[in-house]
């Protein structure tokens, strides 16, 4: 008898890493939303990230009657990723605006940050958009005074529309500001392609 042949043990394809798990928030989530929206913007502890609006705004960012408002519309959806501990580590709020999507309350834990993680939360928002409601275009407005995010948002295919809105000063449930001159650009960019499937 001849000895057996050694045999090579096949080797398995790399697997690839799971995404972020996405789902839809509801009114249990909104106390966990305000303190990732409040820890991505304001504060000392927004300053781990890049996404700080602390040299700019003190005071809150939103609270739990404004986010539980956006809940409430209809045609509105606020889009979360779920941590290890299963608290929401980054959102966005999507809402139907006739032919296009309004994206706003953008936000990422500071922990979280650097990794394409927003990437990945924008390209669901603009995969919502188009396939739940047929948009054509996602619009947005962004404080002038944040070059580097606008920046963030034209590397993704986003443009100046050369529209503006004022800053609500006075109104200290978006902030207290820092400076006289803030004001929000408004920006804009076309979904392609048809509608594939739905998203849920």
């Amino acid at each position: 008898m001849t000895a057996a042949e050694p045999t090579s043990t096949p080797t398995a394809p790399p697997v690839a890493a799971a995404g972020p798990v996405f789902r839809t928030a509801g009114a249990a989530d909104v106390p966990a939303l305000v303190a990732l929206v409040e820890s991505a913007y304001r504060g000392e502890s927004s300053r781990a990230g890049w996404t700080t609006e602390a040299h700019l705004l003190e005071g809150q960012r939103t609270d739990e009657a404004a986010v539980a408002e956006l809940l409430g519309r209809p045609d509105s959806v606020v889009l979360l990723v779920e941590g290890d501990d299963g608290g929401p580590v980054a959102c966005c709020h999507v809402e139907r605006r006739g032919t296009a999507a309004y994206f706003g309350m953008f936000s990422v834990s500071p922990a979280a940050q650097g990794g394409g993680l927003g990437r990945r939360v924008l390209a669901r928002a603009e995969e919502w958009a188009r396939v739940e409601w047929g948009a054509t275009a996602m619009e947005m407005t962004v404080i002038e005074q944040r070059p580097d995010l606008i920046a963030w948002y034209e590397r993704r295919g986003f443009a100046r529309t050369g529209e503006f809105e004022p800053f609500p000063y006075g109104d200290e449930r978006f902030g207290v500001p820092l400076r006289t001159d803030l004001r929000f650009a408004k920006l804009a960019k076309q979904l392609a392609g048809p509608p594939a499937q739905r998203v849920h």
